[in-house]
This record gives structure tokens, C-alpha cells and sequence, in this order.
């Protein structure tokens, strides 16, 4: 009897500490994925923000989503902005309240919407953007309905002013947040290291309280600091102000040292986090988790940039923020697969040319170690480009400071730029200054470092000199006029589009200039970065360095595709080039010209490309011109064995890493490009002529599929020989049948000069290439495919989703 009253008063005992612990469980911010259960429709629509309306003819679907790149091809639309007409699009959800949000703040949080929007809920207006590229949060706490259902309302448009394509719709993911009215406010948590040395580094934090103003609390802030590993390093706190008549409250905490840090760099990408805790009178009232980096950043005019101490080349792409085949809907995987691949290649660097990316993107930079230049504007309210549906000189404050904020603790940012092609026809913005945008640049730069004092900050410049002399001038080549634009010589780093040829002269004039070529044109090949003096420069970014939407050079063209990569990701052969003088890997790489393509005038620069390939599937008895990109010291061709001749690698600036070789006679068969290093062999590149294709062959990327309804399966397809080799000249019409755990949301070829659309399970091969994109479902599960064409044998594939 004792032993039984013993073993109940255990029982009792462990089960209350259970509820007990149950009814503390510090779930006290919920962050909930609002992207599910959507309804769309295209058009400008009577009334659709009213709790009432009738959306149930509506289409269904979950974000992001770009309603833009679903719309027809318009050959006479404009060609800037990808030859898809302009117009609106409404979204609307419909949900229910938890009763527990009652007492709390309610918050819908847009992460952006294309171009500009407005939002309603219960046919109340809540808020909006007047620049879409940007977020914003709405407190909806009096207006949610917790006896009937809720209604989102969401008008965007594409209407405006931009000089490319730049999506349309609920293109990020909005969320849906609940918190205490005393909280962490909007990207309040702010976290900088002054002091790094190898053995300790410093670590400040800063909290932004909102909802104290006027009232009396004991209110604690805590932050605990983890490692990458998880482990708990170190640990603040400390009391905010009992009283402040300020609606939101910085609150600096006490620094902490952490032993033998972890840096963060390109090749060991480590991220800390912080766990920042309010505390009111003994309850926890909000908690929030930001991961950051320890890592310093130096630049000079003497060595560029030095990450940790070592000095580093940035070697980037400057691209707009489309992903092919899904437009400009931020996918997270598609994101990481672009990273994937621009580091496969040697790149190390992305400029969010002209605007600020998703948050996703910045995420992934940081787990990857990419550096990022983080740009705000394509100019200046631009009377002819300008993207917001406000006046610009309304708005760039607030934009600032929602950009900064939101951005800053992230270690991938390194420099922050203010706007694109400054410095040229000061007329075109709507701040006239008197001194080529000086005035403006020092303004956005108080108010920037405001919010970050820890990174340098730059304006990129139109190819123009000082006073605004374009190659349109009819001074432009006298020596004496080669003189740096006047901004350029006040931004602390100065960032120029092209001219590379031109910088050793600017620095002449302004000798304390940190230089930084922001855009380097493609058809230059490797000369902007061989010209570049690499040990005191920071580093470059080639425009267009993969396919994009918009700002198409004329029509069939979607857009921009003078680049190292097409819009599927997939390399051209010129992309082998960027690698040869990225990477220190040995390397050679066959490319066939097909033609010589074309060369124009475009933003004062001779942009252009050839049209190059890498196959040995050509016409007997032609002789054809080729390249062999490599950073040995020579190469030798052979064509069936037979050699055609060595070539050594160049030294000038302009043809190093590449060897053109003139009328090369084709035979079927093999043709053979071995590089040598030293009179020894260090790389080989084939290309072989293929049979007949006989078959499909499938490659798939994401080894880890998850069942969050947010995760995408990239499915790339080729047609193969009886050997399996590659058919690049193979044609017909593949079709994609799936089922189970996940849906298709596009197909694709990477042809940018298609007529044809993303959408449908059927896409013709290109260059013996199809893709399919899927998206998985919110349950695990099982997917099949089945991928068909006809004369070809298909394939099957099943899918684990979990």
C-alpha cells in the first residue's frame, strides 16, 4: 500500500510538471507562412476589396507568384519590360481567427508586392507600397473577426516607370504575425562586431523595443548568443527604460566576449544566431532568433577589400531579380540553384543590381558565403524610369530605413549602394542638386549609416565622365577629359559601370578613389578583369552575366541575353572562361562558333555577343571557326587524332584565356583540346559526335525534397544517343506526367527567344534540352513522373517528399 501511494504521487507529480511546463511553453511570437489558400484574378476588378465580394469563380493558388510572366508575348508591348503589357491583378485569402490572438498584435507582414499595391482586410484598407521591391507590416489587431471569417484583399500593378521586367504581384512571402503589444519592433534586433581578434571577438547587440511608450515596466531584454554548432557561447542583459516617450526604444545591451570565434568568410560560411528574449515582470513576452556573422571588412585604395584580414577580388554578376521560368516569384530554390551555380563557376559575388533582392536571397548568401552589394534605386526618382507609384523624394526615407534595417545583420552584405548610373543628364531625376547628385549621395548616407555605421556606402555611375561627357560628346576621346565623374570622387567607394580602360586615368584626378567596377560587359570576355589592377581594386560584376527578362535588344528576344549563362542555368561556353580566370582549377574548353551575332550601342557601351556552342554535331566538308578557353599556357587541337596545331595563351589583356583558331576543318568523330602547364598536360576537353537520339535521360538537384509546399524539384531533361551521350541538335515535344506530393509550375528549354510560355506539362526540346520545375505539396509523400516524347524512349522517376 505505501509503494502504491508513492508511485501515485509520482504520477501526480510528473504530470503536473507536465501541464505546467505545457502551459509555459514560451510560444510567444507566432510567425506563420501566409503564402497558402490564395485566390487570383487578373484585370482591373470592381469592388474586389469588399468583405463581401464574390471570388469564388477565382483562380487558386499559393504564392509567390508572378501574374506578369503568365500574360501573352506582346511584340508590341514594350520591349523593356519584356514585351508583357502592363496591368492589375487581385489576390484575396480568406481565414479564420485563433482565439488565442485575442489581447495580442495582429500583424499581415507583405515582404513586397510588384510593382506597387494596396492592401485591405474586411474591406478596411491597411496599408500598401509605393515601391514594391520593398516591405511592409500592417497591425490588423482591431479589425480581425474572431466569430466569422476574414478577408485579405490585394490589388498590385505593373504600372510605371522601370527600364526592364520586373514581375507583377504577391511575388514574396507574406506572413502572418502575432505578438504582445510590448514586442521586438520590425527588424529591431541589431547586431555589429567592433573587435575581432583570433582568439575573441566582441559582440554588440541592439534591441528595439516598441509598445512601452508612456507606461511603467520592469523590463528585462536577454540574448543569448549560439554557436553555429548550437552550443550557447555567451549570454546579455539588461533593463530597458522604465518610462521613454518614444513610440520605439533602442536599447543597447552590455557587449560580450566569444573565445576562439567562428569567422565567417566565402569558404566557411559560419552563422551564429542570437536569441533575444523580453522579460516583463517575470513573464516572457516576445522572443526572436537572428543569426548573424563574425567577420571584418576593410577596404582601401591601397589593397581593395580584405575579409578577415585577406585580401579578396570580388568576381560577381550584376543581374535583375527574375529566375527564368518562374519570372520574378521568389523561390527559394531557385535562388539557391543560381548560387549553386554561379560558385560552381568560380563566382564569389552578386550586386542586387537595381534593387533590393527577397530575404530569401539574403538568407542564402549568408549560408553560402556569397558577397553581396546591396543596391537600393536605379537612379534617383528617374522622370523616365522611376518604379515607385510615390514621388521618390516622399519616399526614399522611409526606404532607407525599412531596406537598412531589414538587411544589416546579414554578414553577405558588404557594401551598401545607394543607385545605378548616377552622374549623367542630372535633368532625368527629380532632385536637382546643382552638383551631380552630391548633395543627395551625402543626405542618403547620413541617414544610412543612421541605422548601419559598420559598411561603406557608393553610388554606381553611368559610363560618363566629370561633367557629364558621354561617347556621345565629340570630346569624349580627348586625353585631357578623362577626368572621374564628380560623384564618384565623394562616395566612399567609388563604382563605376564599364570604362575599366579609363580607370588608372580617373585615378590621376582623385588618387584616394577605392575603385569598384560595378557592371563589366560580357563581350569583353575577360579583359574588364584582366585590366583591372587586382591587388588595389575591389573587384567587378558582369551585367547580364545570366539571361533575363527585359531589356530585350530587339524582338524575338524576351530580354537580356548576352550572357555566361541562359535563363534554365544552364552554361554557355563562354561561362567555362569566367571559370578559367576565377579559379586557380586547370582547365580548357572547346566553343564552336555558330555566328558572330552583333555588336551594338547600348548605355554608351558596345554590348554584343557570338553565338557559340559546345557540340561536334556539324556539316562535312565546312570548316569552322572556334575558341579554347583556358588559363594553362597553351593548348593543342586535334581532330580525330590529328593535331591542328598549338597555340599559346596570350598575354594581353584582351585575348588572355582565350585562343581563337580560324577555319578548322570538320570531320565526324572527335575533336580534342589539351592544355599544358609547364610542357605538361593539366586539362583535356573533348567533344564528340553523337548517334541519333534514341532516348531521354533525366538529372534532378534537390537530394533533400521537402513537404513545406514551398520546396521545388528541378527536373532537366536531355535527349541521349545509344551511348549515352548528349543530342544537343535533337528536337520534338516532351511531356511531363506527375502525380502525387507535388504539381508542376512551369516547363522550360531555356530558349529566350520562344514564343511560347511557361505554363502546361509540354515543352519542345531546345538544344536537345527540356526542364520541368515542381513544386511539393504540404504532406509527405511519394511523386511519379513520367517523362515522354515521341521516337524517343521515356523515362520514370518516383520521388521521396518529406
Amino acid at each position: 500500500m505505501k509503494n502504491r501511494r508513492i508511485l501515485s504521487i509520482i504520477i501526480v507529480f510528473c504530470c503536473t510538471t507536465f501541464l505546467f511546463a505545457q502551459s509555459n511553453k514560451e510560444d510567444v511570437r507566432i510567425n506563420q507562412l501566409f503564402n497558402f489558400g490564395w485566390k487570383f484574378k487578373a484585370g482591373e476588378i470592381a469592388n474586389a476589396q469588399d468583405l463581401t465580394f464574390d471570388d469564388s469563380s477565382w483562380r487558386k493558388l499559393d504564392l509567390p507568384h508572378d501574374f506578369q510572366f503568365e500574360q501573352p508575348w506582346n511584340k508590341e508591348a514594350n520591349r523593356g519590360r519584356g514585351f508583357k503589357d502592363l496591368g492589375v491583378g487581385w489576390y484575396r485569402k480568406t481565414f479564420k481567427a485563433d482565439a488565442s490572438w485575442s489581447g495580442k498584435q495582429v500583424l499581415l507582414d507583405f515582404e513586397g508586392i510588384m510593382l506597387h499595391g494596396e492592401v485591405w482586410l474586411n474591406g478596411k484598407k491597411i496599408g500598401g507600397t509605393s515601391y514594391g521591391y520593398l516591405g511592409f507590416e500592417s497591425n490588423v489587431s482591431d479589425l480581425i473577426k474572431y466569430d466569422a471569417d476574414n478577408v485579405v484583399a490585394v490589388r498590385s500593378s505593373t504600372e510605371g516607370g522601370s527600364r526592364w521586367y520586373t514581375g507583377g504581384g504577391l511575388f514574396r512571402d507574406v506572413h502572418l504575425v502575432v505578438k504582445d503589444p510590448i514586442s521586438i519592433s520590425r527588424h529591431g534586433i541589431y547586431i555589429t562586431t567592433p573587435k575581432i581578434y583570433s582568439q575573441n571577438a566582441e559582440v554588440k547587440v541592439q534591441v528595439e523595443v516598441a509598445g512601452i511608450k508612456n507606461k511603467e515596466y520592469e523590463l528585462e531584454i536577454n540574448t543569448k548568443i549560439f554557436s553555429p554548432e548550437g552550443k550557447q557561447v555567451a549570454e546579455t542583459k539588461t533593463m530597458a527604460p522604465k518610462k521613454s516617450n518614444l513610440v520605439e526604444v533602442e536599447v543597447p545591451l552590455p557587449s560580450v566576449n566569444i573565445s576562439n570565434p567562428q569567422l565567417w568568410s566565402c569558404e566557411t560560411p559560419n552563422l551564429y544566431s542570437a536569441e533575444v528574449t523580453l522579460v516583463v515582470n517575470g513573464k516572457v513576452v516576445d522572443k526572436l532568433t537572428e543569426k548573424f556573422g563574425i567577420r571584418t571588412i576593410e577596404f582601401s585604395k591601397e589593397f581593395g577589400l580584405k575579409l578577415n584580414g585577406k585580401k579578396v577580388f570580388l568576381k560577381g554578376v550584376a543581374n535583375h531579380h527574375d529566375l527564368g521560368a518562374v519570372g520574378a516569384a521568389a523561390h527559394e530554390t531557385s535562388i539557391a540553384r543560381m548560387m549553386d551555380q554561379l560558385q560552381a563557376f568560380g563566382f564569389n559575388h552578386i550586386r542586387t543590381s537595381h534593387n533590393p533582392y527577397s530575404e530569401s536571397f539574403f538568407k542564402l548568401a549568408d549560408e553560402k558565403g556569397i558577397l553581396v552589394v546591396d543596391e537600393l534605386y536605379d537612379k534617383w526618382g528617374s522622370i523616365q524610369a522611376w518604379a515607385g507609384s510615390a514621388k521618390w523624394n516622399d519616399i526614399w526615407y522611409d526606404n532607407v530605413k525599412e531596406w537598412i534595417k531589414r538587411d544589416r545583420n546579414h554578414p553577405s552584405v558588404i557594401m551598401w549602394s545607394f543607385g545605378n548610373e548616377l552622374q549623367f543628364q542630372e535633368e532625368r531625376w527629380n532632385w536637382t542638386t546643382t552638383d551631380w547628385g552630391v548633395t543627395t549621395y551625402r543626405l542618403m548616407d547620413v541617414v544610412a549609416k543612421r541605422y548601419d555605421s559598420t559598411r561603406k556606402t557608393t553610388v554606381a555611375m553611368y559610363p560618363a565622365r566629370a561633367g557629364g561627357i558621354i561617347r556621345a560628346n565629340p570630346d569624349f576621346r580627348i586625353k585631357e577629359n578623362i577626368i572621374p565623374p564628380e560623384l564618384a570622387t565623394v562616395t566612399e567607394i567609388a563604382s563605376f559601370n564599364y570604362t575599366w580602360e579609363d580607370y588608372q586615368e580617373y585615378l590621376k584626378h582623385a588618387p584616394d578613389m577605392i575603385v569598384y567596377q560595378s557592371e563589366a560587359v560580357t563581350n569583353e570576355l575577360a579583359a574588364p578583369y584582366f585590366g583591372m589592377d587586382r591587388d588595389k581594386m575591389v573587384g567587378l560584376a558582369y551585367w547580364g552575366g545570366i539571361e533575363y527578362w527585359g531589356e530585350s535588344q530587339g524582338w524575338p528576344r524576351k530580354g537580356w541575353n548576352y550572357s555566361f549563362f541562359n535563363h534554365a542555368m544552364e552554361p554557355f561556353p563562354q561561362a567555362w572562361l569566367t571559370k578559367s580566370i576565377f579559379t586557380d582549377e586547370p582547365l580548357v574548353y572547346i566553343g564552336i562558333v555558330d555566328n558572330e551575332g552583333e555588336s551594338k550601342m547600348w548605355n554608351d557601351q558596345m554590348v554584343g555577343q557570338k553565338v557559340i556552342s559546345a557540340h561536334w554535331n556539324r556539316t562535312e566538308g565546312s570548316k569552322y571557326n572556334l575558341y579554347t578557353y583556358t588559363n594553362a599556357d597553351e593548348v593543342e587541337l586535334f581532330v580525330n587524332g590529328k593535331s591542328i596545331g598549338v597555340q599559346k595563351n596570350s598575354t594581353e589583356v584582351k585575348k588572355r584565356n582565350t585562343i581563337y583558331w580560324k577555319d578548322v576543318p570538320y570531320a565526324a568523330g572527335k575533336i580534342t583540346a589539351i592544355a599544358r602547364k609547364g610542357g605538361k598536360e593539366v586539362a583535356r576537353h573533348e567533344l564528340v559526335t553523337t548517334g541519333k537520339a534514341v532516348a531521354l535521360k533525366i538529372e534532378t538537384e534537390n537530394a533533400n525534397w521537402k513537404a513545406d509546399g514551398m520546396d521545388l524539384q528541378y527536373v532537366k531533361v536531355y535527349a541521349v544517343d545509344s551511348k549515352g551521350n548528349k543530342v544537343p541538335t535533337a528536337t520534338g515535344e516532351i511531356t511531363f506526367d506527375v502525380n502525387g506530393a507535388a504539381s508542376i509550375i512551369a516547363v522550360d528549354n531555356g530558349d529566350h527567344l520562344s514564343d511560347d510560355l511557361f505554363g502546361g506539362n509540354k515543352k519542345k526540346l531546345y538544344k536537345g534540352f527540356a526542364m520541368a520545375i515542381l513544386r511539393s505539396g504540404q504532406k509527405a509523400g511519394t511523386v511519379k513522373l513520367k517523362v515522354s516524347a515521341a521516337g524517343l524512349k521515356g523515362v520514370e522517376k518516383t520521388f521521396t517528399v518529406k
